[in-house]
């Protein structure tokens, strides 16, 4: 256990961190999961902006990386033009 008590101060705001980027990854992951699983052109291009938006400020909170928000939303972006 710590002995400084800026290091105890550390260990609960990175607690509190940790918990809420758990929570925005989460949503993240379950946008994309309804996002993928949608058939409906229309409702996924309705969805789109707001999934994109979602990663865009993941990354630049760094609790994911720039490439993979450039990945996930090229191939988001590539399936939902592809739906008829």
């Amino acid at each position: 256990m710590a002995n400084h008590k800026s290091a105890l101060k550390r260990i609960r705001r990175n607690e509190v961190a940790r918990v809420r980027n758990r929570y925005q990854h989460r949503t993240m992951r379950n946008a994309l999961k309804a996002l993928r699983g949608e058939t409906d052109k229309v409702n996924a291009e309705k969805q789109l902006p707001v999934v994109v938006s979602m990663i865009d400020r993941l990354a630049k909170n760094n609790i994911i990386h720039n490439n993979k928000a450039a990945n996930l939303k090229s191939a988001l972006m590539k399936q939902v033009a592809a739906l008829a």
